[in-house]
C-alpha cells in the first residue's frame, strides 16, 4: 500500500512539475530569444503583430495564448517596442497595451534645407517623407510662410529623441516651443540692440556655423568680422553662401568641396559674392551657439578670414588686405598639394 501511495505521490509530483514548468515558461519565464526593436504601425493585424515578434522570441504558442488572452490584436498601441532578455510574455504584451515605446535619436544637423532634413528624419518614423513634407508645408502655410522650408529657422542643431509614431505636428511643435524658450527677453533686447532683423542674424548665424565648422572657439571672432564687412557696405565674400547657392540651384544633387571663380557667379541671392548685404535666409539648419555668437559677436577690426592649413578647422584674422592675400595664397597651395578639387 505505502508502495501504491509512494508511486501515485511520484506520478502528481510529475504531473505537477510538469504543468508547473510549462505555467512558468507560459507567465514568468524568459522568452526573448534575442533582443531587438519591433514596430508596430497604426491599423495593424493581430497576425502582423505576432510576425513582427516572432523572430525575437522563444516559445510562439506560450506568446500567442497570452496575446490573445489579453486581446492585444484590438488593445495594442502602435510604436517602437525593445525587447530584452529576461522579459516573460505578459510583459511584452502590457508593454505594446500600455504604449511604453522606446524613443529613438534623431540627429538634427546642419541640413541645407528643410527637406533633407525630412528624408533623414522619415527613416526612423512611420509617416513616409512625403506626407511628413506636406504636413510640415500645411504648418508652414498655416503661420503665413511658403512652404516647410520657411520653417529652417525653427530647428536647432542637435541630438533630440522621439518616437517612431511622432507625427510632423508633434515634431514642430517640440522645436516650435524651443525656438519660443530661446528667444528670451534678454535675447530679444540684443537682437534689437544690433539692428538686424530675426532672419538676418540667422542668415548670419548660420554663415557662422559653416565657416567655424560648427565649433564655438572662433564663432564669436567670425560674427564680428562679417558684422565689420556688412557696416562698411562691403559685399560678405562667404564661400559656403555660394557653395549653398550652387546646390541650391542644382537640388543639392553636387557636392563641392572647393569654389572656383565660376561659382562666384552663381546668380542667386544668397551668393555674397554677387550681391552685398546678407542673405534673405539661413543657409542651413543652425545652433544655439551660433546664434549666440551674432547676438554677442566679438567687437574687432577684422575684415578677412582664411583657411588656416596649419590648424585644421581654424582661420587666420587679419584687417589688411595684403596680410590676406599671403594667407590666401598658403591655402590655396595647400588645397593644391591635397588635390582637392
Amino acid at each position: 500500500m505505502k508502495k501504491v501511495i509512494l508511486i501515485i505521490s511520484i506520478v502528481v509530483i510529475i504531473i505537477l512539475g510538469f504543468f508547473g514548468i510549462r505555467f512558468f515558461n507560459k507567465y514568468v519565464g524568459n522568452n526573448v530569444e534575442k533582443d531587438g526593436f519591433v514596430l508596430i504601425p497604426h491599423n495593424a493585424k493581430s497576425q502582423r503583430i505576432l510576425d513582427s515578434i516572432s523572430p525575437y522570441i522563444k516559445n510562439k504558442d506560450y506568446f500567442t495564448s497570452i496575446a490573445e488572452d489579453k486581446n492585444l490584436g484590438e488593445n495594442y498601441k502602435p510604436g517602437r517596442y525593445e525587447l530584452k532578455s529576461g522579459m516573460n510574455n505578459r510583459e511584452i504584451v502590457n508593454m505594446i497595451i500600455a504604449g511604453n515605446q522606446t524613443p529613438n535619436s534623431f540627429r538634427i544637423k546642419d541640413f541645407d534645407d528643410v527637406y533633407q532634413m525630412i528624408g533623414r528624419v522619415t527613416k526612423k518614423t512611420e509617416i513616409d517623407s512625403t506626407k511628413f513634407a506636406d504636413q510640415l508645408n500645411e504648418i508652414a502655410i498655416s503661420k503665413g510662410y511658403k512652404n516647410a522650408e520657411d520653417l529652417k529657422k525653427y530647428f536647432f542643431n542637435n541630438t533630440y529623441d522621439f518616437f517612431w509614431t511622432v507625427t510632423p505636428k508633434e515634431f514642430f511643435e517640440k522645436f516650435d516651443n524651443e525656438y519660443k524658450a530661446f528667444w528670451t527677453a534678454e535675447r530679444i533686447a540684443k537682437e534689437k540692440q544690433s539692428g538686424l532683423t530675426r532672419d538676418q542674424i540667422y542668415a548670419l548665424a548660420s554663415i557662422v556655423y559653416k565657416e567655424s565648422g560648427g565649433k564655438p572657439d572662433e564663432q564669436k571672432t567670425i560674427a564680428g568680422l562679417y558684422l565689420n564687412r556688412y557696416k562698411k557696405g562691403m559685399k560678405l565674400q562667404s564661400d559656403p553662401t555660394v557653395i549653398y547657392a550652387v546646390n541650391k540651384a542644382s537640388n543639392f544633387t553636387l557636392q563641392i568641396k572647393r569654389v572656383y571663380y565660376k561659382h562666384l557667379k552663381e546668380p542667386s541671392l544668397y551668393n555674397t559674392y554677387a550681391n552685398k548685404g546678407i542673405p534673405p535666409g539661413p543657409i542651413c539648419i543652425v545652433d544655439k551657439n551660433s546664434l549666440n555668437a551674432v547676438l554677442d559677436a566679438e567687437n574687432n577690426n577684422y575684415i578677412f578670414m582664411c583657411a588656416d592649413p596649419a590648424r585644421f578647422g581654424y582661420h587666420k584674422f587679419t584687417d589688411n588686405a595684403a596680410e590676406h592675400a599671403i594667407n590666401a595664397k598658403v591655402y590655396q597651395d595647400w588645397l593644391d598639394k591635397k588635390d582637392i578639387k
